[in-house]
């Protein structure tokens, strides 16, 4: 077991990573702390390779696993990846069978680093499907790069994509299906926020090299 292998937790308030979005401690994931303690675990990873391959500290994900921080959604989007697992099963949500249709009935929104969002599809899948509201001003600043696929279509508001040196507003109707490896940033246009279709793909390998973020802001 590595040295910071499942740390205690800390006393007082410890500042939050660079560049993050994170959340004080509430009941909004109330499973996620032990499941991405268990799921780091099933993918045989200690706590400082899952770190790297997030963009974390060790302290931080650390935080996260005893429940002292809430994880943004591109966190548990990159976290995903890296277990070979869902956002769903993160969030401790199990699917009996895996239904072709998805009600409305059953879309639980969660909420995390300002985003809401809903699943869309069911789980362990090889593409994962969620609906997004993404507030005004909320993690605009953060530059995405990342193995795979997005595809996205624009509902509600209008959404700012950037693609690389290119800028893009999308109105309702739009759509955009790119590369993840092209760094991509996405903001609201206006303060209604906006809401949009979002797929994007699941990598199969939990050693995987993946940067949801990274959360400092910058492209790496």
């Amino acid at each position: 077991m590595s040295p910071t292998e499942d740390l205690p937790p800390a006393e007082g308030r410890t500042p939050a990573e660079p560049g993050t979005a994170e959340e004080e401690p509430s009941a909004v994931l109330p499973a996620v702390a032990p499941q991405l303690r268990a799921l780091r675990r099933r993918a045989s990873l200690t706590l400082e390779a899952a770190a790297r391959a997030a963009g974390l500290s060790p302290a931080h994900l650390s935080r996260l696993e005893t429940g002292q921080r809430q994880p943004s959604l591109p966190m548990l989007l990159a976290l995903a990846r890296i277990y070979d697992t869902t956002v769903s099963e993160l969030l401790g949500e199990t699917v009996a069978e895996r239904d072709a249709v998805v009600r409305a009935a059953d879309m639980e929104p969660t909420r995390a680093g300002g985003w809401t969002y809903w699943p869309a599809g069911a789980a362990g899948r090889g593409m994962q499907a969620l609906r997004v509201h993404v507030p005004y001003g909320a993690q605009g600043d953060i530059v995405r790069v990342h193995p795979g696929e997005e595809w996205l279509y624009v509902l509600k508001g209008r959404l700012r994509l950037r693609l690389g040196d290119a800028a893009h507003v999308l109105a309702p109707g739009d759509s955009a299906h790119f590369d993840s490896l092209t760094p991509h940033r996405l903001a609201a246009d206006g303060r209604e926020g906006a809401e949009l279709l979002f797929v994007h793909t699941l990598l199969q390998s939990p050693s995987a090299a993946l940067c949801l973020g990274p959360l400092t802001g910058e492209t790496s």
